[in-house]
């Protein structure tokens, strides 16, 4: 399918890595890595949303479309609806949120996404995957979904849910029981929305949960919408939030013929 767009909200400040949206991997900026491979995708168009003329500079170098947005913008989501009013898209447009810090992102996830909204009656949709690696399972920065039987989400959490009361002790297993009646999720952050919903979105106020667990898409349920989501076709590298993160990255890079991105 090629009816939808992507769009990658890129801002220059970054709380943990400074001007991340520029730092380099191999010779381009990660805003760049992160845009050649949603480029890979089924899209008809894909699109930089930035509010710093650095990056605007930096993307146009490499033939992108980019879109200035406001700097006072305190989501991607806002800055993606602005985009669309930018570009005057049609209300059933489809539109995929990458995130600027996801290089190793799989274009097949993004046609997944894509696809899912499009089959779906709900008006936004995400990926998720089974989690397997037990030092996750109580981290809070490793975020959970459950869903109900026709993969509607009921709740993202930075808690372990579900918890499974007659297994888990609050002491992080060695790893993750494979018999459990329902898998924990790891919630995937690509979402795709329709454009009508993204008019929306921007008149929804904060959540008192969106408050607590800092996740923007319980504003969207807490206000009555729902959220289609599907298991992950492909695998889900992870994104570049530490120094850390980087240097894996840099390496997936740097070594193509011993791509391995440890955990």
């Amino acid at each position: 399918m090629s009816d939808f767009i992507v769009v990658i909200p890129a801002r220059l400040a970054s709380s943990r890595l400074a001007r991340k949206a520029l730092l380099d991997i191999e010779g381009k900026p990660m805003i760049a890595r992160t845009y050649a491979r949603a480029s890979q995708s089924k899209a008809s168009a894909v699109y930089v949303a930035t509010d710093h003329e650095d990056i605007r500079q930096a993307m146009l170098a490499e033939g992108a479309k980019v879109c200035m947005t406001n700097p006072e913008h305190e989501s991607g989501t806002r800055r993606i609806a602005e985009v669309v009013e930018t570009l005057g898209l049609t209300d059933d447009t489809i539109i995929v949120n990458v995130q600027g810090d996801e290089p190793l992102i799989d274009p097949n996830n993004i046609n997944q996404v894509a696809h899912l909204l499009l089959h779906s009656k709900l008006p936004m949709a995400t990926l998720s995957t089974p989690l397997t690696h037990a030092d996750a399972l109580y981290n809070p920065n490793t975020v959970k979904v459950v869903s109900d039987m026709h993969g509607r989400a009921l709740y993202f959490s930075r808690a372990t849910i579900p918890w499974w009361r007659d297994t888990f002790d609050g002491v992080p297993p060695a790893q993750i029981p494979n018999d459990m009646p329902y898998p924990v999720q790891q919630h995937i952050g690509i979402y795709a929305y329709r454009a009508q919903f993204l008019h929306t979105f921007t008149t929804l106020g904060p959540s008192p949960l969106e408050t607590m667990e800092a996740l923007e898409q319980l504003r969207v349920m807490w206000h009555g919408f729902g959220i289609q989501v599907a298991t992950a076709v492909a695998p889900c590298l992870p994104g570049v939030d530490t120094a850390e993160d980087l240097n894996r990255v840099r390496a997936w890079f740097a070594h193509p013929n011993a791509r391995n991105i440890p955990s």
